[in-house]
C-alpha cells in the first residue's frame, strides 16, 4: 500500500490549518481589545474620575443650584445678568484677539525665518523656543517688569542716559503689558506646528515656482500657504485657546480696571464668596475652551491626513 496523501486530503489539511491560524489570530485581537477596554475602564475610574470628570460634574451641579439649595439657572441669570458681564466679556475677547493674533503673526513670522532662511545659531534658537513653552507664565511677566518696569534696568538706563526726571517706561501695568507678555509667551506655541507643517512641504513645488518667475509673497501666498495652513491654523487655535484660558499674566500684570472672564470668575469665588455664580461663569469658559479645542482637534485631524 502507498503512503503518498491524496491531493483532496492534502488540500483539506491545510484549510484546517489556516482556519485554526485564523481562530487563533481571532482569539488574540478579542483578548487585546478586551485589555484595552479594561485598561480604559481602568484609567476612566482611578484616574479621569477622581481627577477630571468627579470635578467637572460638581462644577456643573454647583453652577445649577439654586438659592435655597435646590436646582434652578439663578447662577447663570446672575452672571449674565450682572452689567458688568458685557464689559468683562467684551475686554476678555479684545485682550484674545489682540494677544492672540500678534502671537500667531509673530510665530509664522519666526517659523518661516528659521525654516527658509536659516542662519548660524537657528537650530538654537528653536531649541529654545521649545524649552521656553515650559515656562510658567507669570515668570514672562516678572521677566518683563525687572526689564522693562518703572524701576527695570532697561527702563533706569534709559532715564540715566537721557538725564529723565521720570523712568521713560511705565505700560506694563494695564493692557499693553498683558498683550505684550502673552505674546511673548504664547508666539512659541504657534512655532512649533508650523515648523513641523513646514518639515512636510515639498520643495520642488517651491523650487519650480520661483523657477517661474514668481517672487517671495507669490511663493508665499500660492504656494507654501496653501499647503501648510492646517499646520498654521492648528498652532494658531492652539495659542487661541491657551490666550482664553491664561490666568497668570493677568494676575501679575493686570490693573483694577483690567477685568477678564478668568480674573470675574477668581474674584466672584475668592471675594464676593459666591460660588454657583463663579461656577456658571467657569462653566461658560469652559464650554468656550472646549468649542476651541474641538475645532483645533479638527483641523490637526486633517493636518495628520495630509501628511500621509
Amino acid at each position: 500500500m502507498s503512503s503518498l496523501s491524496t491531493p483532496d486530503s492534502s488540500d483539506a489539511l491545510g484549510d484546517a490549518r489556516r482556519a485554526a491560524t485564523f481562530a487563533s489570530h481571532a482569539a488574540a485581537v478579542r483578548r487585546r481589545e478586551r485589555a484595552a477596554q479594561w485598561h480604559l475602564l481602568f484609567l476612566a475610574v482611578v484616574v479621569l474620575g477622581p481627577l477630571v470628570i468627579y470635578p467637572l460634574v460638581r462644577l456643573v451641579l454647583l453652577s445649577l443650584t439654586g438659592p435655597h439649595g435646590g436646582f434652578g439657572f439663578q447662577a447663570y441669570a446672575t452672571f449674565f445678568g450682572n452689567p458688568e458681564t458685557r464689559g468683562v466679556v467684551g475686554t476678555t475677547l479684545w485682550i484674545l484677539f489682540a494677544s492672540a493674533g500678534l502671537a500667531s503673526l509673530l510665530g509664522v513670522a519666526l517659523a518661516s525665518m528659521l525654516f527658509f532662511k536659516p542662519f548660524p545659531g537657528a537650530r538654537l534658537v528653536t531649541r529654545f523656543l521649545e524649552l521656553f513653552v515650559a515656562f510658567p507664565s507669570f515668570l514672562v511677566a516678572f521677566t518683563l517688569i525687572f526689564l522693562y518696569g518703572s524701576q527695570g534696568s532697561v527702563s533706569i538706563g534709559l532715564q540715566r542716559l537721557f538725564h529723565l526726571q521720570a523712568p521713560p517706561l511705565d505700560f506694563l501695568f494695564g493692557v499693553g503689558g498683558v498683550i505684550l507678555a502673552e505674546v511673548v509667551f504664547y508666539a512659541p506655541f504657534v512655532v512649533r506646528p508650523t515648523l513641523a507643517s513646514f518639515a512636510t512641504l515639498d520643495m520642488r513645488l517651491i523650487e519650480a515656482a520661483r523657477s517661474l518667475g514668481a517672487n517671495g509673497l507669490m511663493v508665499a501666498f500660492k504656494v507654501i500657504l496653501p499647503l501648510a495652513w492646517p499646520g498654521i491654523a492648528a498652532g494658531t487655535i492652539l495659542c487661541f485657546l491657551l490666550t482664553l484660558n491664561e490666568f497668570g499674566i493677568l494676575l501679575v500684570l493686570g490693573s483694577a480696571h483690567l477685568i477678564t472672564l478668568p480674573v470675574a470668575i477668581y474674584s466672584s469665588a475668592t471675594v464676593d464668596l459666591d460660588l454657583p455664580t463663579a461656577a456658571a461663569g467657569a462653566v461658560v469658559m469652559l464650554m468656550m475652551s472646549l468649542s476651541l479645542y474641538a475645532l483645533y482637534r479638527q483641523v490637526n485631524r486633517r493636518k495628520v491626513r495630509g501628511a500621509r
